[in-house]
């Protein structure tokens, strides 16, 4: 019986987090704790206003729709067991919950890659090809990229997930981090690990460059198109159905490129942290706002539905 309580007990991970800096623990279970229902109550508004208003039942608002989902997803994988480890003494993690944090952190991680390729792509067809754009984004082409994007991010994660899990650990279980993430994990290992990290760099490019690539590409066309319109209302018009997506993109990026595109051994512990933690809560929680912000049509929707519920109480 004593064999198995001790299994148990290795089995767990204990997530060191910020516990070597204990007074900044309360501060920051404030702050993350109010960041995240913010995050939850923006990215939720946004599925609902796409979801009622008719207005916004375009291929744009369908990938938005999917965005914040990822969004909300890929919080709630994390924040809440974040949450948990700091407002006690208490920093463990159950090997079957660090498995599942790792396989959803890197699954919605490459989902998303994909998803903003796609809507770099639906709005290369919104300004370059404007007169077939419902024509050429029907239905069935929307379904099927997301569908593809889906495909994409699970298989990632399906491939490195159980490898990282496998590495010999050698008894090591406290992971410098406040989630189960690649990095971390591979830094317990007591082997060597350049094989695992060239893997890993491999398929990074595929699923981290390979979108941006295309989204650098998209934006290129996009600039030929701009620069073409005689109209300064209609150039301005051009750019603004794409400055959200391309402010989204490059709050993504920047932190996945850092993280990701370099050794697992090489990058300062403490500054991983702080920016997995700015690409866990601070980014899913911007999404929503630079939507609704700089977004006429989610302005219109969010306005149309106050209105609607502020007739409803009258009555």
């Amino acid at each position: 019986m004593m064999d198995r309580t001790n299994e148990s007990i290795q089995d767990d991970f204990i997530l060191l987090g910020f516990s070597n800096r204990p007074q900044l623990e309360v501060v920051l279970f404030v702050v993350i704790l109010i960041a995240y229902l913010l995050t939850v109550v923006g990215n939720t508004i946004i599925i609902l206003v796409s979801q009622i208003d008719s207005r916004l039942h375009t291929p744009m608002y369908f990938f938005l729709t999917h965005l914040s989902f990822l969004d909300l997803c890929f919080t709630t994988s994390s924040i809440p067991q974040l949450l948990y480890n700091l407002s006690g003494s208490d920093k463990t993690i159950s090997y079957t919950g660090c498995a599942i944090q790792l396989f959803l952190f890197l699954a919605l991680g490459g989902v998303e890659c994909l998803l903003l390729a796609v809507m770099a792509y639906d709005r290369f067809v919104a300004v370059c090809k404007p007169l077939h754009y419902m024509m050429i984004m029907h239905p069935k082409l929307c379904l099927g990229l997301v569908s593809i994007a889906w495909f994409g991010g699970v298989a990632n994660s399906l491939i490195m997930s159980p490898i990282t899990f496998k590495l010999p650990r050698c008894g090591h279980n406290k992971v410098d981090h406040f989630l189960c993430e690649m990095p971390a994990l591979i830094r317990l290992a007591c082997i060597n690990t350049v094989i695992i990290e060239g893997t890993a760099f491999v398929l990074a490019i595929v699923i981290v460059l390979t979108p941006l690539v295309l989204i650098l590409v998209s934006y290129g066309y996009i600039s030929q198109a701009v620069v073409k319109i005689k109209s300064a209302v209609g150039r301005r018009k051009a750019m603004n159905t794409c400055s959200s997506h391309l402010i989204v993109v490059s709050l993504f990026y920047g932190n996945i490129i850092y993280m990701y595109m370099q050794p697992g051994n090489s990058a300062s512990q403490d500054q991983g942290k702080l920016l997995t933690l700015f690409y866990n809560i601070v980014t899913p929680l911007l999404n929503p706002l630079i939507y609704s912000m700089r977004n006429k049509e989610v302005k219109g929707a969010l306005k149309r539905l106050l209105g609607a519920n502020k007739e409803v109480r009258e009555k």
